[in-house]
């Protein structure tokens, strides 16, 4: 099945994605396009409209009354942002939003040259540099992005304005690269899997080949990035072409077996990757897709589902180094690792995959975004501390609130984008088998493949039930429903009308067969019990501590519900866990867990001859991707453990 088919067809108006999707709409679409055009009091400045005002500008008189603002890769921002208005008019229409849409969409038609090529930075700031520093520039990278926004533009509204601008680039780089032979491959992967999009899409072979063209060029010649440095004489941010790794270039795709370097840019790769081989059954690509994923998810990624250890490259850094309080963990990272497993999850129906997607999306990214939709975090430390997070040197990168925008404002429109196109990876479907892979309540529409709707009832992730509701039109739905069983959920029950379904696991689906009618109800209820979580021991940063789970959902410990101080906190090893009722006042709804514990008392001297006192207490904690949304105060996932 081709990328967001399902987008058009799947209906979130409640439950807990329900918010999230009128957030989009209401407040976190609006607010982002403000900010596009410098509108927000206080933030720092976008300019993206603007410079696409001044490349139309300067094309059509030979001047601009302007100077070019911003990072390398500005323009991303505006496709970002508008793949997300998109998916979000799929879902409910506005006249008003899809005519600014339309204007800012033929405002980048004007910024494009004669030849196809579009690109503020160079038009504007560098025109006699085109192409010239692939490492850096970020040429690929933009196009990348403005090619998934004009995908999403043509298939959810139906105009196709962007998607031939689009088109005309595309045709643009594939002279370049592929008739033309010139060197090079992306210094920041994107196109990859954009390319295998717009094949989808529009059927033309030769955007596939371009695709695999750029994924198996990669590393071949690990050096092209050092003579090109030699040749072009000029930096953006002085990149050292010497680190291969930084780049994932140090050898051929199918011949990598760590995740290295760029963690964005990393997965990213392997979501083209992965996408190509499924296209093209390309196993030995796929059997280096799987070992990735493996490494990433096995040795480099947080219990949050984020990604990239170090402010330093915002890089993946060894196996098993995961510190928690100077952690990058960036936004865009846990959405490209959606992504990729996304696209693992097509090449192998395999429940971990969507395990992973679901532990990403609820905490990786959703902490990403304030709960008001206004503000947003670029780095999800696990640990906080006001004082030292955002402050010493070493944790400048970690800060403890989240701010309006940023110069380099890569995440905000990323989480807007992956928000409103839910759906794309909440079901697959195949010939014979619908994929229920997340449990988001709405009602998918399938008239046109099945003759029915499936409508998916749950208050998940605060309850353990969720509900599939058959409407046929006529007769019956004759499919096979595959439910995915999360490994967390050590019990779980499946039953049909009330009665033990008739079912088979495999690879962590429970396949249901048969005929649905209009008064089937298929019930599944997994088993969300409170759990203690622990690391290996080649993790250093978590010896002797635990992290607490409930379903999805990571908690953690905020200093305002614990007397501002939880650095003095302990768990009590095999103590007793109790959840609250839901709370729907608190942090926009969540279940507070209480977690039987131990308070120390210490010496105020640096260091004490005397072994600190402690009390029994009870430590309070609330779902991780909720934190950082009363002020500024401390926070912590892994808390020490002790009998």
């Amino acid at each position: 099945m081709g990328d967001l088919k399902l987008v058009k067809k799947f209906e979130v108006k409640e439950g807990f994605f329900g918010r999230y999707e009128k957030l989009v709409k209401d407040v976190v679409l609006p607010y982002q396009e403000r900010a596009l055009r410098d509108q927000i009091e206080g933030a720092e400045k976008s300019h993206c409209i603007e410079n696409f005002r001044m490349a139309a500008q300067k094309l059509k008189t030979g001047s601009c009354d302007g100077e070019f603002y911003g990072m390398v890769f500005q323009d991303s921002d505006v496709a970002k942002w508008l793949e997300g208005a998109a998916y979000s008019l799929a879902q409910n229409p506005d006249a008003q939003l899809e005519k600014r849409c339309d204007e800012i969409i033929e405002l980048i038609g004007q910024a494009q040259q004669e030849d196809g090529y579009l690109n503020t930075y160079f038009t504007v700031k560098e025109p006699d540099k085109r192409w010239t520093n692939l490492q850096e520039a970020h040429e690929l990278y933009c196009a990348g992005h403005m090619i998934e926004a004009a995908v999403a533009y043509a298939e959810c509204t139906g105009k196709r304005r962007l998607l031939e601008i689009m088109c005309g680039m595309a045709d643009h780089i594939y002279r370049r690269f592929v008739k033309d032979g010139a060197e090079g491959y992306p210094g920041h992967p994107e196109i990859e899997l954009a390319l295998m999009r717009l094949y989808r899409s529009t059927g033309e072979e030769r955007y596939k080949e371009l695709a695999m063209h750029f994924i198996n060029v990669r590393g071949v010649d690990s050096d092209y990035y050092i003579r090109e440095k030699e040749k072009c004489g000029w930096r953006v941010w002085g990149s050292d072409p010497e680190d291969k790794e930084y780049t994932q270039s140090a050898a051929p795709v199918r011949q990598q077996e760590k995740a290295v370097g760029h963690a964005v840019r990393a997965v990213y790769l392997y979501t083209g990757m992965a996408d190509a081989a499924m296209e093209t059954g390309d196993q030995e690509l796929a059997k280096a897709c799987e070992t990735l994923w493996h490494n990433i998810t096995q040795h480099r990624m947080y219990v949050t589902g984020a990604i990239g250890s170090a402010y330093e490259g915002e890089a993946f850094t060894k196996d098993d180094h995961l510190p928690n309080d100077t952690a990058y963990a960036e936004t865009c990272a846990a959405i490209g690792l959606i992504f990729f497993s996304n696209k693992m999850l097509y090449l192998a129906r395999n429940g971990k995959y969507a395990d992973v997607m679901e532990w990403a999306l609820y905490n990786g990214v959703l902490a990403g975004m304030q709960l008001d939709g206004t503000k947003f975090f670029y780095v999800n430390p696990l640990e906080v501390l006001p004082g030292i997070s955002g402050e010493a040197k070493t944790h400048k990168h970690a800060l403890p609130v989240r701010p309006k925008w940023f110069t380099c404002a890569c995440c905000p429109p990323n989480v807007a984008r992956l928000l409103a196109s839910v759906s794309e990876y909440a079901w697959h479907m195949t010939e014979d088998t619908l994929y229920s892979n997340l449990f988001i309540a709405g009602t998918l529409d399938l008239t046109d493949s099945l003759g029915g709707k499936v409508s998916l009832q749950t208050a998940y992730p605060y309850d353990h039930k969720i509900e599939y509701h058959f409407a046929p039109q006529e007769k019956a739905m004759s499919v096979s429903l595959a439910i995915r069983i999360p490994a967390w959920s050590k019990d779980t029950k499946i039953t049909r009308n009330g009665m033990a379904a008739d079912y088979e696991i495999k690879d962590g689906y429970a396949y249901l067969h048969g005929d649905f009618g209009k008064d089937d109800i298929v019930t599944v209820e997994l088993d969300m019990q409170m759990q203690k979580v622990y690391t290996s021991n080649r993790v250093s940063a978590n010896t002797g501590r635990a992290a607490v789970l409930r379903g999805p959902l990571v908690y953690c410990a905020e200093g305002v519900d614990n007397e501002n101080d939880i650095l003095s906190l302990s768990l009590k090893k095999d103590g007793r866990m109790t959840i609250s009722e839901y709370l729907p006042e608190k942090l926009c709804g969540i279940q507070e867990i209480y977690a039987e514990g131990y308070r120390e008392t210490v010496s105020e001297e640096l260091y004490s001859y005397h072994a600190p006192e402690e009390e029994p207490c009870e430590i309070t904690l609330v779902p991780y991707y909720t934190w950082g949304n009363r002020g500024l105060n401390q926070m912590r996932v892994w808390i020490p453990e002790k009998k």
